[in-house]
């Protein structure tokens, strides 16, 4: 199943040894090195978190650089590296650093350096070539969206948390409760059991508010008739996982359960056009295609899905304009939603991994509709 299967049996320091191998393969190739600053990629490499560090990465060596808050645990925590240094500021201690490997060509992530910090960077590595073109971000995303065996299990683990917590507010959900109150309990309840922490800012929606597909829950009463609209996460080793269910809340309308339906057959048709060499704008077409022939077209304003790992939102993306090729091992989400302003809206979501003939969901909750 590609190369994210290769990994069963391996110890995570094998893993993170082989993606940032992977990383060097690249420099070593462009006679560069790369300075990674993100929070995001310096923990995907080095399976550590610091909100203070640089990793420096050339052909065949790797360095980080944190502050004496960080240095003990980062000493005891990251195998990746070939030295692990106590630095007092990028000029007095990075710069040493990088100029005593050899550097003659410093990659950055373009993505994520603001113009201030780029700057700062090329007056401090003065007689070295900074480049900032997005080819080092093009690298570590490749890299980053083909998961392996251990990557996958921890989104699982993630998953199933918040999966506990949808059958808890499943009894929780009620007449009067407010939508902050329903978003604070999922989020106690998944942190409660096993959480390292929450993938973003939880959506809870009810009523009119559901046609918001981003809402901010609010002090809003949850009344007989209400689609409430649940889309949340947690996380599991820094990694994330993303759900959404929506369910009613008493006697629901016809035109209700039709939207509902509709949401549930594109969601469906959506994963089983998942699947090993397909762009994610075809599978995006397929859901569309179901929302637009029933009507509900001008009703579905985003994407079908993103990818998921260390960071909430990666590629691959299923959107219209999505033109990657999905891979064995990528994890994507499926989450097609239909949202009439001031009256209701719908969103179901799932996220799967792909694999040579289709994908494995790695969502097992109920998606038929639940009334309350």
């Amino acid at each position: 199943m590609g190369d994210f299967i290769v990994f069963i049996g391996y110890t995570i320091p094998e893993r993170l040894i082989y993606m940032i191998n992977k990383l060097k393969a690249y420099l070593k190739d462009k006679n560069a090195a790369a300075l990674i600053m993100s929070e995001e990629n310096i923990c995907y490499f080095t399976s550590f978190h610091s909100s203070n560090g640089y990793l420096v990465v050339t052909g065949d060596k790797a360095v980080f650089l944190t502050d004496s808050r960080y240095i003990e645990a980062a000493g005891n925590k990251i195998k990746t590296c070939d030295e692990i240094l106590e630095t007092k500021g990028m000029g007095k201690s990075l710069v040493p650093a990088i100029k005593a490997l050899g550097v003659k060509t410093l990659m950055l992530e373009s993505e994520r350096v603001t113009v201030s910090r780029y700057n700062e960077i090329c007056a401090l590595f003065e007689g070295i070539d900074v480049v900032c073109d997005g080819a080092l971000d093009k690298t570590i995303s490749d890299i980053r969206m083909v998961k392996n065996r251990s990557e996958i299990d921890k989104i699982i683990t993630a998953q199933r948390i918040a999966e506990k917590a949808f059958q808890h507010i499943l009894g929780f959900i009620s007449v009067g409760k407010t939508e902050k109150e329903i978003a604070l309990e999922l989020e106690y309840f998944m942190l409660k059991n096993g959480a390292d922490g929450l993938s973003f800012e939880t959506i809870a929606v009810s009523g009119k508010n559901s046609s918001l597909p981003h809402g901010v829950p609010s002090d809003k009463k949850v009344e007989s008739g209400d689609f409430v609209t649940m889309d949340y996460g947690a996380i599991t080793e820094f990694y994330h996982s993303d759900m959404t269910r929506t369910v009613a809340v008493g006697e629901v309308s016809s035109m209700q359960i039709d939207v509902y339906e509709t949401v549930l057959e594109a969601q469906i048709k959506g994963l089983e056009a998942v699947k090993a060499g397909i762009k994610g704008k075809d599978v995006d077409a397929v859901s569309r295609e179901i929302i637009k022939n029933k009507g509900y077209g001008d009703y579905f304003g985003h994407g079908l899905g993103h990818g998921v790992g260390v960071e909430i939102h990666e590629l691959p993306s299923l959107n219209p304009t999505g033109e990657i090729v999905l891979e064995e091992g990528h994890i994507v989400t499926v989450e097609p939603g239909i949202y009439l302003p001031g009256e209701f809206g719908v969103r179901i979501e799932d996220m799967a991994v792909v694999t040579k003939d289709g994908c494995e969901n790695l969502t097992i909750c109920e998606k038929k509709l639940i009334v309350l």
